[in-house]
């Protein structure tokens, strides 16, 4: 990767030399008493400080058991509490500027910015030895995922991605479950969101519009980073962002993690094999659909089937819906009864030959009904005796933090529910579905209509990256980056 800003920014982006080491901690004893050691706290950066930017950094620092040394952000009106409240950190627009000056100031990074930028500030903290924390969905695309993945082998540094409900104890309580056979083996998993909850299936913005007064021209490029350059508009920033392609990943990059986490972790999903999916259509004239390519569609439902393992002995099903969409009652849950979270607006089913596992978002509310009518709940107490699940988000940001002072391969590190060596795969499957949605919008002219090519079941080679039967499906496994900012 190359970055056009200067030597020591190349350096940081290219030069993974300085990388080779994690983290070291000196023990309390070598420095005698009364001394603290330098492990006792981490220095701490955020990356993308306001929104959930700022829950990551507060839940990361703990209670003042880290040190939070720089907060970056485009924004300094979005990010106002957390600059006002780490009053002692230093402040950026650019973390490249940032790493450029406080490189030897800093173990670990959180990044909570738009999803397009989540693999150009990831690596360039990676490439300089940093450990770090990167929110959901881990990247932008399938190709970034698999690089990040590689690369926290590669420097030996501990990561963690910001789907909080992998810590949830609920999640073991379902592969327990799971394991005693009580489902038998799963063939159909149903996943659904109530999301978007941000305009989608618009027109594509037009015309220009001032820029917030917290931020400048240069903060707006900073904004943009590798995409595709565009004006400022609303409908792009704050939070709006997700909608589109050129900086979002829709209603599954936003909750995929959350909710496939559990059915990929309780039956140790690998790479799946093929995807299909249909879209909501927008209608603004008669007779004549939008088509708004740039633009996340309103609804989607998607199929992706995966391979029978030693894990589980059936072929599975695993179908995403979002837009409010979602699957009906199987035979087995009472009419009466609400599927995934009260309100039924997201949730998950899992389908086995003997019975259903069932829960919400996080992994919360996990149920069981079995083929005799049984119904099975978390029992009272389940998880309590684990101090992290006394803090916020299940201590998903502490472990983290702790696994970063252990060190690399550590028994701290190892324990992490979404390190990359898990959130890489997941973050694949989730994109997986999205590779397939921006297939069946890609539309061609022939003569005055439209040809959509892509509309069919895509075939996936997981190990190669690459839909076998349709070659233009290539461009939404890795993207084009704007200049300055390209993939060397």
């Amino acid at each position: 990767m190359s970055m056009k800003s200067g030597v020591s920014r190349r350096r940081v982006l290219k030069n993974g030399a300085l990388a080779a080491s994690s983290f070291f901690i000196v023990p309390r004893h070598v420095l005698g008493k009364g001394y603290r050691a330098p492990s006792d706290k981490i220095n701490l950066a955020s990356i993308g400080a306001g929104g959930k930017g700022r829950s990551d950094i507060m839940n990361a620092w703990n209670k003042g058991a880290e040190n939070v040394v720089a907060l970056c952000d485009v924004d300094r009106d979005r990010a106002g509490e957390s600059i006002k409240k780490f009053d002692k950190a230093k402040v950026y627009s650019d973390f490249r500027k940032m790493f450029d000056e406080m490189s030897d100031d800093i173990d670990a990074v959180t990044i909570s910015t738009p999803d397009h930028t989540h693999y150009v500030s990831a690596m360039a903290a990676m490439q300089l030895g940093k450990h770090v924390y990167v929110q959901k969905p881990l990247t932008h695309n399938i190709y970034e995922a698999r690089k990040l993945t590689e690369a926290a082998r590669e420097y030996k540094v501990v990561t963690q991605m910001g789907n909080q409900g992998a810590s949830n104890p609920d999640q073991k309580l379902m592969a327990e479950w799971f394991d005693q056979g009580l489902i038998g083996a799963v063939h159909t998993v149903e996943v659904w969101t109530n999301r978007p909850v941000w305009p989608q299936g618009i027109p594509v913005p037009s015309g220009k519009q001032s820029l917030p007064k917290s931020m400048s021209a240069e903060d707006w490029d900073l904004f943009i980073g590798p995409a595709r350059m565009v004006d400022y508009d609303p409908l792009y920033h704050p939070f709006k962002w997700r909608g589109w392609w050129n900086f979002g990943t829709g209603a599954l990059g936003d909750m995929g993690c959350h909710l496939i986490d559990q059915p990929f972790r309780l039956l140790k999903l690998g790479y799946p094999t093929e995807v299909e999916c249909s879209v909501g259509q927008v209608f603004i004239k008669d007779w004549q659909p939008e088509y708004i390519p740039e633009g996340c569609p309103p609804s989607s439902r998607v199929e992706i089937k995966f391979e029978a393992s030693d894990h589980n002995t059936s072929d599975i099903k695993l179908r995403w819906h979002d837009g409010g969409l979602r699957p009906f009652h199987p035979d087995l849950i009472p009419a009466n009864d609400f599927l995934g979270e009260p309100g039924s607006g997201n949730g998950v089913l899992m389908i086995g030959d003997k019975g259903i596992i069932t829960c919400g978002t996080y992994g919360r509310r996990p149920q069981l009904y079995k083929m005799n009518g049984d119904k099975m709940e978390k029992p009272k107490g389940y998880g309590e005796d684990d101090p992290y699940n006394k803090l916020p988000e299940n201590g998903h940001q502490t472990r983290w933090t702790d696994a970063c002072k252990a060190g690399f391969d550590s028994k701290e590190h190892k324990a992490l529910t979404s390190s990359f060596d898990y959130s890489g795969p997941l973050t694949e499957t989730v994109l997986m579905g999205n590779l397939a949605i921006r297939s069946y919008m890609l539309g061609k002219k022939k003569g005055d209509d439209l040809n959509f090519e892509g509309r069919k079941k895509l075939l996936w080679d997981g190990q190669n990256m690459e839909i076998t039967n349709f070659d233009e499906a290539a461009q939404f496994v890795k993207r084009e980056y704007r200049s300055g900012w390209s993939l060397t």
